[in-house]
């Protein structure tokens, strides 16, 4: 989903309460979540989208923000054998408890250094630039474990109707994203909304 272009247009709505079609949609039938007592937030996101890459800064600014009852986590889509690379590197990185540490190191690399990471040389090199164990982090990447996120990421891309990134889910009834909002900011004025209605619900 593209939003280059779009940074201002809808600003203004999404300041109001989000419409329904229009900055957001509800899934039906709603994805299942975990029962934590806390409102669950994902975010859809490929490394190589750039439109991921600029909405890392305002995410990350929401991120500070939580509120206690709400969790979050990202789920790298798998839609091509290109994304399916880059998911095997996220989970990887996951795995081996460095995910938070490095995640905006892999958007700058990709973004703004302009390396691809399309293969196992790249991220060898990468990694050993950036003071991680190269071989280490392909072997995460091209174990059982991480091989068998693939097929939940597509289920779960899948079942939230998730076409393109970024895209937000919020407790498996709602989604929403910087494209139907028509704003990289204004998507979290949405967030908070979806929140609060969930939090009503019950």
């Amino acid at each position: 989903m593209a939003v280059a272009g779009l940074a201002t247009l809808g600003a203004a709505h999404a300041q109001g309460a989000p419409v329904e079609g229009k900055d957001y949609q509800k899934l039906s039938p709603p994805v299942p979540v975990a029962s934590s007592g806390k409102v669950e937030v994902v975010e859809f996101f490929w490394y190589g989208c750039p439109h991921c890459n600029a909405l890392e800064p305002y995410l990350n600014q929401w991120l500070a923000k939580l509120p206690p009852d709400v969790s979050f986590h990202r789920i790298h889509v798998g839609f091509t054998p290109v994304h399916a690379y880059h998911l095997k590197l996220f989970y990887a990185l996951e795995a081996m408890g460095v995910e938070e540490q490095y995640h905006s190191k892999v958007f700058a690399a990709m973004h703004v250094a302009h390396q691809r990471l399309g293969q196992d040389s790249e991220i060898l090199a990468w990694a050993s630039s950036v003071g991680l164990d190269g071989a280490k982090l392909v072997s995460f990447m091209n174990s059982f474990s991480v091989a068998g996120k693939l097929p939940q990421a597509k289920q779960l891309t899948a079942a939230y109707h998730v076409e393109g990134v970024p895209t937000f889910g919020v407790q498996g009834r709602y989604i929403t994203s910087p494209a139907m909002v028509g704003s990289e900011t204004g998507v979290f004025n949405v967030l908070n909304a979806l929140i609060a209605t969930v939090r009503k619900q019950g």
